[in-house]
């Protein structure tokens, strides 16, 4: 929860009120690895803030495991649509390590909304925070190639490169794993 907090008050002065809502809004979770968050089909009920660990946000497609999400430490994720509208998701959640987490469900997250002056702003920085990553990420399928777009992402995430699998990470940036070990391997001499 401290971590929540120093992430909000980071962007947002707090008061002490705000804090003691964010404190009853949100319920912390240690999650062990390889555990579903969500599966497709289901409503999503939460909003989670990763503390510790690493997740995977994906979408079965003809028997295809497509990864659309690695999420790492200090970040927010859901199946926004689903959350909001409270209808049917297409994503699956899973942990991919142990994770330590906050989440907070619709009725809490609209408390927030109805009570505090910070919720509403913050909630907009970071939803077009996570706009912005999904506009450049598009732009690098359309202009870098496999490997330019897999050395990005070692640069920008190494935790991730380190700790996610290889089928993973080749998922994520568009390529055949084999095409990835290929790549992994020029880099390497």
């Amino acid at each position: 929860m401290k971590k929540l907090i120093n992430h909000i008050n980071s962007q947002f002065s707090l008061t002490d009120n705000d804090i003691g809502l964010l404190k009853k809004s949100f319920i912390s979770a240690n999650v062990p690895a390889q555990t579903k968050l969500l599966e497709s089909g289901k409503i999503e009920r939460y909003i989670y803030f990763l503390s510790k660990g690493i997740v995977k946000g994906y979408q079965n497609i003809d028997g295809k495991l497509v990864i659309q999400h690695l999420v790492s430490e200090q970040d927010f994720f859901t199946s926004l649509d689903s959350f909001m509208s409270e209808t049917p998701s297409l994503d699956y959640y899973e942990t991919v390590t142990d994770c330590e987490l906050v989440k907070i469900a619709k009725p809490d997250f609209d408390l927030l909304q109805e009570n505090t002056l910070f919720w509403k702003d913050f909630v907009k920085t970071v939803t077009n925070e996570h706009l912005s990553c999904k506009l450049e990420r598009v732009k690098d399928f359309q202009i870098l190639t496999a490997k330019e777009r897999y050395l990005k992402f070692v640069n920008q995430h190494p935790k991730l490169a380190l700790n996610v699998s290889v089928d993973n990470i080749a998922s994520f940036l568009g390529i055949e794993p084999q095409s990835l070990s290929r790549i992994r391997k020029q880099i390497a001499s």
